[in-house]
């Protein structure tokens, strides 16, 4: 690995030198064991430790395919389905291996006794498979985590459709928290120069979710004047649906737990603010019943920041907890659009507020590559921003997590691979000075 990284850090590697690389034999990577998916059994979810469940270790290089890249991680970053995979629920991410397993010959190199996760990457180009042409090593690159594999006409209309569509590093093996990890090469986007690597990496997954889920035909459709509410508008995806609402000439209402997440909506650009912990919000009584009151009393407060207005939009991905306040407060004729849940799979709320007012629930789940490409090229052209709050090495990956599962951070946080330090990779420095501070404010909370 260090002669990979060597000629990384070199200015003057060429895509042959690269290609001449030798590859090593193994390289370590963050991984959940199969042998204690039951480790957890019997704890509340907020017990579930990420430390304790989450392994560094050497794991070997796996065998690339057609139509696949092998690429040097230089960083990567931490999702909620990291966190997911690290206390095993809903359920092990080890039936969704066994089950790709069963698809393929190439599908069974992922069904091992281990799951090196991660669905973020920024890096470098390694190797690519027959039928790669778009892309060769040396290529500095960022991957969206979407993997399809097409054979059904389902998926050539929206390949987020397609039968076998997984989510890299969470639904397949050999993410992008390691040295080394194996993407489709239509996974791959071309890395933002102004951005260093962690910088980079953190984006991905989050970004190109609240793209669909906000900006898409396949999401909301956002419009100019729309008013957005937006729950957790400080975090890993209600950050960027806070920039795409502000960049799309919407009003974003952003719904905050904190002084300190509220005024990192205002450095976004954000006036309509709601601290929910400090107006003492409780939309349920208790475990099995829900307070309308609550409901309304919400929704007055919407009303007050937006000029008497309702919501045309809710971007809705607490779940449980907060849907059926969205539901009612949304506008007769909005939109709730949903996704992840993570405070809770099985929704409730009041139909009547539903049919009778014609309002939709629209179900969204990542993106497909024109539309991870699209939020990708709004970062590259400095419209977007990362919301990079703070970077971890390798080896406390599951420290990451667990701050992540506690919600301890703000924004993203990154993981270091490769990088042996943070802000290296930057090629445009121009651009990034005049973004610098954009870049960086949720490092400066």
């Amino acid at each position: 690995m260090n002669q990979i990284l060597d000629a990384i850090l070199a200015p003057d590697t060429s895509a042959e030198d690269f290609a001449a690389l030798t590859l090593p034999e193994s390289y370590r990577a963050v991984t959940v064991h199969k042998d204690e998916a039951e480790m957890f059994a019997g704890l509340p979810t907020r017990e579930k430790d990420p430390r304790k469940s989450l392994h560094l270790e050497e794991v070997p290089v796996p065998e690339l395919g057609p139509g696949e890249a092998l690429v040097a991680v230089m960083a990567s970053s931490v999702n909620y389905n990291s966190v997911w995979t690290s206390i095993f629920e809903p359920v092990s991410t080890f039936a969704f291996l066994e089950r790709y397993g069963k698809l393929s010959p190439l599908g069974k190199r992922h069904d091992l006794p281990y799951h090196v996760i991660g669905s973020d990457l920024a890096g470098v180009v390694l190797r690519t498979g027959p039928g790669v042409n778009a892309w060769r090593p040396g290529d500095e690159v960022v991957a969206h985590c979407l993997s399809v594999e097409l054979e059904s006409a389902d998926g050539h209309d929206d390949t987020m459709l397609d039968p076998e569509q997984r989510i890299w590093g969470f639904e397949t093996n050999f993410g992008g928290l390691a040295e080394i990890a194996l993407v489709k090469s239509n996974q791959l986007m071309p890395k933002p120069a102004h951005l260093s690597w962690e910088e980079a990496a953190a984006p991905g997954l989050v970004n190109s979710t609240a793209y669909r889920q906000l900006v898409s035909r396949n999401g909301a459709g956002m419009k100019q004047g729309d008013n957005v509410l937006i729950w957790g508008a400080s975090g890993g995806l209600g950050s960027y649906a806070t920039q795409f609402a502000l960049a799309g000439g919407a009003n974003p209402i952003c719904v905050v737990s904190s002084e300190q997440k509220a005024e990192i909506c205002r450095r976004m650009g954000a006036t309509a603010i709601i601290d929910r912990s400090a107006e003492g919000y409780r939309f349920w009584k208790d475990e099995h019943e829900q307070d309308p009151r609550e409901w309304k009393r919400f929704g007055k407060r919407i009303r007050e920041l937006t000029g008497g207005e309702d919501v045309d939009i809710v971007f809705e991905h607490p779940g449980r907890e907060t849907f059926g306040a969205s539901v009612y407060v949304t506008r007769k004729g909005g939109t709730i659009v949903t996704c992840a849940s993570t405070s809770g799979y099985n929704h409730q709320y009041d139909n009547r507020y539903l049919w009778m007012s014609l309002k939709r629930i629209v179900g969204s789940h990542f993106a497909n590559y024109r539309e991870a490409w699209e939020a990708n090229r709004l970062i590259a052209k400095g419209k977007i921003h990362p919301t990079l709050s703070k970077t971890y090495a390798l080896a406390d990956t599951g420290q990451a997590a667990y701050d992540v599962h506690r919600n301890l951070h703000q924004g993203k946080v990154g993981v270091l691979c490769l990088a042996p330090e943070e802000g290296m990779g930057v090629r445009d420095e121009e651009m990034r000075a005049q973004h610098i501070e954009a870049i960086n404010r949720f490092r400066n909370v």
